[in-house]
């Protein structure tokens, strides 16, 4: 048995060490290869081991859940934090592309450029900053004259209504929800029926700021010919 705990131990090593020299672009885009890469890395390494029987089958779970937090644990110092997740790397900084970083984090330009247009810029010159962030996603800081307008920048005061929080599915009463916003069903039943349901069964979602408690209902439609 500490003979198969070992095995786990190292393989489970060496996979997240593998996928760290993947890139955080293999994890982020996951385009075939990147798919096909990670998952025949998990097939060839773990496909290795021998179960046998259902005790080291839970063993086996058991021994993944603490190095993963294990791992996690260590990853909140600074130094190992580097090491096992990685850092921030600039591919656009100061509204100039660094090929060298591109190249090292194993992006392409297509790529950089389609990630910019999904921030919602169409030029790469609007773009000041561009930053891949260690788990792969890409954080895009506009130039100053490029950035979306908000009620802030015109001095208009908007109100803070909250969050929507989800009190019905499918005719079904979420109740840690509503928990969640110091209220109950009685509270929930007083409200739809204010608002002419008085069957919930037929609500097919419901929704409850948590500052004002508007609550919004929404029920099936029905096709029409």
């Amino acid at each position: 048995m500490f003979i198969f705990i070992g095995k786990i131990i190292i393989l489970f090593i060496i996979y997240v060490v593998a996928i760290r020299i993947l890139g955080k672009i293999a994890l982020a885009q996951l385009t075939p290869h990147d798919f096909g890469a990670i998952l025949f890395l998990a097939y060839i390494l773990f496909g290795s081991l021998e179960i046998e029987g259902i005790t080291q089958g839970i063993v086996g779970v058991i021994t993944i859940i603490i190095l993963y937090l294990t791992i996690s644990k260590l990853s909140l110092w600074n130094k190992l934090d580097k090491l096992l997740i990685g850092e921030s790397t600039f591919l656009i900084r100061n509204g100039k592309i660094n090929i060298e970083n591109l190249r090292s984090s194993h992006f392409t330009l297509m790529e950089l450029l389609s990630a910019i247009r999904t921030a919602g810029y169409f030029d790469i010159s609007e773009v000041d900053y561009a930053i891949l962030e260690p788990n792969g996603e890409i954080s895009i800081l506009p130039k100053k004259d490029k950035v979306f307008l908000t009620p802030s920048h015109l001095g208009i005061s908007v109100d803070d209504t909250g969050l929507p929080i989800i009190v019905v599915v499918e005719g079904e009463i979420q109740h840690n929800n509503l928990t969640m916003i110091n209220k109950d069903k009685h509270w929930l039943k007083r409200e739809l029926i204010s608002q002419g349901y008085d069957q919930i069964e037929k609500i097919m979602f419901a929704t409850v700021r948590d500052k004002d408690y508007d609550l919004k209902v929404y029920t099936e439609q029905k096709n029409t010919y």
